[in-house]
């Protein structure tokens, strides 16, 4: 691993109507769009609910490690997650995520300590633990020049 901190590139694209690129380098672009629930179309992803799978996929990723330093061996994880929006104080933020991992482990395993592991999964995992993180905004305006037709 390498040390802290680590930095990651990510960045969007869009014009006044249509779907938004979200690029990051090496990495194929993704096209979203707001959710149905803001008027978007429903057929490609949405900041919400990448942000709602990221807290999946990293909890499957943390359970990999601690269950890897803890030498528990298992056969497959699925985790689903529900992330609730709400307006607390006229902001609209997430509220909750809910958490929802089915481990299947090996005949001769210890139920408990991987229950222990899934749980130390979900407190280690660093997308939940950094939702209350910092945002700053850097801006910049440019007036387009006139196109003559």
């Amino acid at each position: 691993m390498q040390d802290f901190p680590h930095h990651y590139l990510a960045g969007a694209t869009a014009e006044s109507t249509g779907n938004v690129t979200v690029t990051s380098p090496g990495l194929e672009p993704i096209q979203t769009a707001g959710p149905p629930e803001f008027g978007g179309p429903g057929d490609v992803w949405s900041p919400e609910e990448l942000l709602v799978a990221s807290v999946a996929n990293c909890f499957i990723l943390s359970f990999r490690a601690v269950a890897r330093a803890a030498r528990i061996d298992w056969i497959s994880l699925e985790c689903d997650v529900v992330g609730t929006l709400e307006k607390v104080d006229r902001v609209t933020q997430f509220t909750n995520f809910e958490v929802r991992a089915k481990l299947v482990v090996p005949p001769g395993t210890n139920e408990a300590k991987a229950m222990k592991m899934l749980e130390k999964s979900e407190r280690v995992c660093l997308i939940t633990n950094s939702m209350k993180a910092d945002s700053h905004l850097e801006a910049k305006v440019t007036v387009a020049e006139e196109v003559l037709s």
